[in-house]
């Protein structure tokens, strides 16, 4: 394993550590003959793919519930039967291995479906954001090439510069959709015909968020094995048969993290098409999930909804809420863990390097900042922004990250820089004497104001933790007298009032002065992408 000369924060990853992880988790438990070699089978014949992962979860738990939606209840034997007919009427319409299929959906049984049938099928999934304006939507669509596009119907506008030839499939009709041919007449007109796996697999292919540019996209190896899925087990205590609210969209890489925890855990995937804070008490209350994969932002509407209103739901079976997107103002995650209890967990990765640390309800309540602990089989490193070399605990530097789950590369050819086999993160941080690690803010964000170095998630902290303070995001902008200073957008609570002179008396009583706001702009919300992150460059606008 490589490795640099200088410390860092290892999280393990013993053969033995892995296999009692997964027994831990129940995903390795003794069954009855006629389910478990059917399931090893699966796993043998197609792999750690998303097609052997749900393949297998179906030889074990045919009748268990795999995914329910507004629409329908699928299970695992019923799910697979619609992905083999769906690979299968794919393959008629010219849909061949190696080609690349678009989705563009909201989370629904028939997205999953599309997953399993790519992977089936051997094409490379290329996931769209639901948030990409018609423009970009083109230009994404030009430089992947995708052979079909499959997309809820509601998207047909931004699709409306689709080539002339590529294969159209709603997979989510509504009244007055211009795209004929559904998913389910595909698959209903498809033969039943059993596969087999593919010469080469196909990938998943992850759009960038695009909150700094562009969206690009990252190809997505395949798990090396099953024991891929101990590293996020050793860290977030997930059981076999758990059941998982999902209002992460499935098109961001945490979304598609519960669809991948769910295959060996053989859990339910509980879809949330559209996110409402109190819709979602209610779906806690009446699916009864026992754990939610969500961004921060959800967690954040849910807890401005006030103590009288959450009360007002049963939330008692969840035990898990795993977070991951973007950084969680301090004040958020402790009192959730006060409101909720200690179900917290804050995934830390990209998607290029997947998992770099979890922290748990214990490190959220000893630090609410934090970024936590690698799991197992990841190592991180911080290194010196000028030398390149590790730096000691408590010395802010880039974080690089080691593990098996490291992209591929981006589509147009360009990659991540790595060192010693660790591949960057883009951002900065430290790790504490604890062996917690704490994220800084992204390379471009940190700014140079009179000679200092300033990052602007401490100011984020302290202007959000005040009482009436809805969110805020600070960026650098050009001042003629220290060269960068910051700018403060502040999102106030309903009746909520502060002036910018007030802001800026906060920041100066609690922090350096090169943090001062030069200047403070109050706001209805901030300006947020499809998966919550605020997308600075849309500030100033």
């Amino acid at each position: 394993m490589p490795g640099p000369a200088g410390a860092t924060i290892d999280g393990g990853g013993s053969h033995l550590a892995v296999v009692a992880t997964l027994v831990r988790a129940g995903v390795l438990r003794p069954g009855p003959p006629h389910r478990s070699v059917p399931q090893l089978r699966a796993l043998m014949n197609w792999g750690a793919t998303i097609a052997g992962g749900f393949r297998a979860a179906a030889a074990r738990t045919p009748n268990a519930e795999a995914v329910i939606d507004e629409r329908v209840v699928l299970t695992y034997k019923q799910l697979t039967a619609r992905a083999t007919r769906l690979a299968n009427g794919l393959q008629e319409r010219g849909v061949a291995p190696g080609d690349k299929v678009a989705l563009l959906c909201r989370n629904h049984a028939g997205m999953v479906a599309c997953f399993i049938a790519c992977a089936e099928l051997g094409v490379d999934a290329v996931l769209l954001n639901t948030g990409l304006s018609a423009g970009q939507m083109a230009q994404v669509i030009t430089e992947q090439q995708p052979k079909a596009v499959i997309a809820d119907s509601e998207f047909d506008a931004v699709l409306a510069d689709c080539p002339d030839g590529t294969l159209r499939i709603n997979a989510w009709p509504e009244d007055g959709a211009a795209i004929a041919l559904s998913l389910d007449e595909v698959i209903k007109a498809a033969p039943a015909t059993q596969r087999k796996p593919p010469a080469k697999p196909g990938r998943i292919i992850v759009l960038t968020s695009g909150t700094t540019g562009a969206p690009k996209g990252a190809r997505r190896p395949n798990p090396p094995g099953i024991g891929a899925a101990a590293s996020i087990l050793s860290r977030i205590p997930l059981h076999a048969g758990e059941r998982i609210l999902v209002p992460a969209p499935m098109f961001h890489s945490w979304g598609l993290a519960a669809l991948q925890m769910a295959m060996p855990l053989r859990a339910t995937l509980i879809m949330q098409r559209r996110f409402d804070p109190e819709a979602t008490l209610k779906a806690i209350q009446s699916k009864r999930p026992t754990a939610m994969f969500a961004v921060p932002v959800m967690v954040q509407r849910i807890l401005d909804l006030g103590e009288d209103v959450i009360k007002k739901y049963d939330t008692s079976t969840l035990r898990v809420v795993a977070l991951s997107g973007s950084a969680i103002p301090a004040a958020a995650v402790t009192k959730f863990l006060d409101t909720f209890g200690p179900v917290l967990y804050n995934f830390y990765g990209s998607t290029e390097v997947s998992w770099a640390s979890i922290a748990d309800p214990k490190d959220l309540r000893q630090a609410p900042t934090t970024a936590g602990r690698p799991p197992l089989g990841s190592k991180i490193v911080i290194r010196d922004v000028a030398t390149g070399q590790p730096v000691p605990t408590g010395t802010v530097g880039r974080i690089f990250v080691w593990n098996d789950m490291l992209f591929e590369g981006y589509t147009n050819g360009a990659g991540k820089e790595t060192a010693d086999g660790y591949m960057a993160t883009g951002d900065r941080g430290y790790v504490d004497p604890h062996g917690l690690l704490f994220v800084s803010g992204r390379d471009d964000d940190m700014i140079v104001s009179g000679g200092e170095n300033v990052f602007p998630r401490e100011v984020e902290e302290l202007i959000a933790a005040q009482p009436g303070v809805r969110e805020c995001a600070v960026v650098g902008v050009p001042d003629a007298e220290w060269g960068q200073r910051f700018a403060a957008y502040v999102a106030l609570l309903p009746g909520a009032t502060m002036t910018a002179e007030e802001v800026k008396a906060l920041v100066k009583a609690g922090l350096a002065r090169f943090s001062v706001p030069r200047d403070v702009h109050f706001v209805d919300e901030l300006p947020r992408n499809a998966t919550g992150k605020v997308v600075n460059r849309l500030l100033a606008d």
